[in-house]
């Protein structure tokens, strides 16, 4: 990747890994990443929390809470012995999209239905509860909460439907509402705890209402930079794409797409510092195994070399990106 000018990745500590039973911690497998990350001078943003905790534990009841707590206090003095000026880190990545697909549509763990905003609640209380604990034990240490925004159109066909669609669209600031306190602040939230948005887009986040997605050449797709324009009115706080992505012949189109947007979104005075990709690595279909051909590299081979997907790369390659550099490295995560 420092081939090709990335020094900043995103990384999950794998919460389930590191502690296999209650109270015991083994931060090997995360330390050999930050060693890695170290030889190499590249920068890691961390994700405490990304969709997996160990089985032990129940997400919908308070000990979940008490645990995390445990987990973040854990994951922060790691971090702190390694001595770093500023950290970078995600205490809970995608509430709402974990709430919708874990909570709702029992489509990943915990695989319950109708349960979504009460899994919403949690998440923002364990957001809450994480940043409070990073800011007393990590000095300089900067928050992202990273968010997928959507467009919702309503169905022509029926009638009223573009109410209910843009209500929807709605929603997707509230997990950040949440964690920021604006909205129930009795979960715990507070300002200072929103500190850096993260935005993730992929090319279906926009669709008519209880039906397909709609592509780029439709009249109603939604520019992104009109999209990152109205979050950054909203927050008025630091942003990134914090995960963007397509499979197989895509990649280098929506890859420039993106770019083209975040371009328009800076000359507009959005504070854009970085674009992330999501994957760097091909991999596994979440809920098939198909070879999924959407990152950078591929498998490792018998010699553990990973083929680089030329048209990608040479994408990220004629990109010369004018991050404002206030934010720090966030530059082409």
């Amino acid at each position: 990747m420092l081939d090709l000018g990335i020094r900043t990745v995103r990384e999950g500590a794998r919460w389930h890994v590191i502690e296999t039973a209650p109270g015991v911690y083994d931060f090997s497998s995360l330390r050999e990443l930050y060693d890695a990350a170290d030889e190499l001078g590249m920068e890691i943003i961390l994700d405490i929390f990304h969709f997996g905790w160990p089985d032990f534990l129940d997400i919908f009841e308070p000990e979940f809470i008490r645990s995390f707590e445990r987990f973040t206090a854990e994951i922060a003095d790691f971090l702190r012995s390694r001595r770093y000026p500023r950290t970078f880190v995600v205490p809970v990545n995608e509430i709402s999209f974990l709430s919708w697909a874990g909570g709702d549509k029992a489509y990943i763990n915990p695989f319950s239905r109708n349960r979504g905003h009460e899994l919403k609640h949690q998440m923002a209380r364990a957001y809450a509860a994480s940043s409070r604990i990073l800011l007393e034990r990590l000095p300089g240490v900067r928050l992202v909460s990273p968010e997928p925004v959507i467009h919702i159109i309503g169905d022509p066909s029926i009638p009223g439907d573009e109410i209910e669609a843009a209500a929807y669209t709605s929603a997707m600031f509230e997990a950040w509402d949440m964690v920021s306190g604006r909205m129930l602040p009795e979960l715990g939230g507070r300002p200072d705890y929103l500190d850096i948005i993260g935005i993730n887009f992929y090319d279906r986040n926009e669709w008519v209402h209880n039906d397909e997605p709609i592509t780029r050449d439709d009249p109603r797709y939604r520019p992104l930079h009109q999209i990152l324009l109205e979050v950054w009115r909203r927050y008025r706080r630091p942003m990134f794409i914090s995960e963007t992505g397509a499979e197989d012949d895509a990649r280098e189109s929506w890859f420039d797409y993106i770019a083209d947007e975040v371009e328009k979104a800076i000359s507009l005075g959005v504070p854009i510092h970085g674009l992330c990709l999501y994957p760097i690595l091909n991999h596994p279909g979440w809920d098939d195994d198909r070879h999924c051909h959407n990152g950078l590299f591929d498998y490792a081979d018998a010699n553990g070399l990973r083929e680089m997907y030329g048209p990608l790369a040479g994408a990220i390659r004629k990109r010369d990106f004018k991050f404002d550099s206030e934010t720090r490295e966030l530059q082409n995560a």
